[in-house]
């Protein structure tokens, strides 16, 4: 059941997009189909939603663009976020929010022209999803593009809250390449906006997997123009996602386990911090580097809190962990 405080917030993950195991949708996307004949479950509000598939939806030129989620879709809605974000509203039956977000959710995306999917899901029907994307409360809104998730919001949500939200995630997916269209919606009121060419530059190189190019096109952006904002939050996570490309599953465990029984080792320290970043786990990552500034003294603790202003920009610097981490750093500082 839904929290009465939940609220809609912004995609708080949306510059995780590009790290890896934020969400693991693995087991998920590897499941058996269910047998030939069973039924998908019904939705709040059903009037419109298909049983097919995202692709076939569009191919027979339905409106609006939602697809219930079984077990035996799930995997190709999964692919299908390479090509347009898909939106998994998660409800359930004793939520009394769930109907009228699913709704909403439904009216807005049929806006965007096919450039957004609505997958909506009962989790009772089908708790494996629930579960794969932490869900605590529900209705509960995810987006996932290219197979990683984007937390979107909580709660009961109206027009006006969801658009600014769809809009960040469009604007999120073409920087990481996703920019299709799916079609059998209504036709979108603008094109989004061509990326400045040296962000584009940077896109490109992230979707060849090369950081290092990213970040000099980054870097050179913001010699150009310092207050560059999503340069600045770009260049922190190229950054990031360099220094875990190369780590393997046992040098993952090392590590932790190093910094477990060092806990003034920088190098560990830090790494560990990285590590949780990229998992979602950014409270715990955010005060693991305030606690090691706030016990040691010198050019290591410059060091971490450079580091730390680093993580700040690739949580996002109007993230709530972020504003408690910033009040942390500041009590531990002065």
């Amino acid at each position: 059941m839904s929290s009465p405080a939940s609220r809609p917030v912004p995609p708080a993950a949306a510059s995780l997009l590009n790290l890896r195991g934020a969400v693991d949708l693995s087991a998920l996307k590897q499941r058996q189909a269910p047998p030939a004949g069973a039924g998908n479950p019904s939705v709040p509000g059903d009037a419109g939603a298909t049983n097919g598939t995202a692709s076939e939806t569009a191919a027979a030129g339905a409106a609006p663009l939602r697809v219930n989620v079984t077990e035996g879709n799930f995997q190709e809605l999964v692919e299908l976020s390479a090509q347009v974000p898909v939106v998994f509203a998660l409800w359930a039956a004793y939520s009394p929010e769930s109907a009228s977000m699913v709704d909403s959710l439904e009216q807005v995306i049929n806006g965007y022209g096919g450039r957004l999917v609505l997958a909506a899901a009962d989790i009772a029907a089908f708790p494996q999803l629930a579960q794969a994307f932490q869900v605590q409360a529900v209705p509960t809104a995810v987006a996932v593009v290219k197979g990683q998730p984007v937390p979107l919001f909580q709660g009961g949500a109206d027009d006006a809250q969801i658009r600014p939200l769809l809009d960040e995630l469009l604007k999120v997916a073409a920087a990481n390449g996703v920019t299709g269209s799916l079609g059998g919606g209504a036709p979108a009121d603008a094109e989004p906006a061509p990326l400045p060419p040296l962000h584009q530059a940077a896109f490109d190189a992230i979707e060849a997997g090369d950081y290092e190019a990213a970040a000099v096109a980054y870097r050179q952006a913001l010699l150009e123009m310092p207050a560059d904002s999503e340069a600045k939050a770009g260049l922190a996570q190229v950054e990031l996602m360099a220094r875990l490309q190369p780590l393997s599953a046992q040098e993952t465990e090392g590590l932790r386990t190093l910094a477990a029984n060092e806990p003034d080792n920088l190098d560990a320290q830090l790494g560990v911090a990285d590590l949780d970043v990229a998992g979602g786990h950014v409270e715990d990552a955010l005060n693991r580097v305030v606690s090691f500034i706030g016990r040691n003294f010198g050019p290591e603790r410059e060091t971490a809190r450079v580091r730390l202003l680093e993580l700040f920009d690739v949580v996002g610097t109007h993230d709530d962990r972020v504003a408690k981490a910033r009040q942390a750093l500041a009590r531990v500082l002065f």
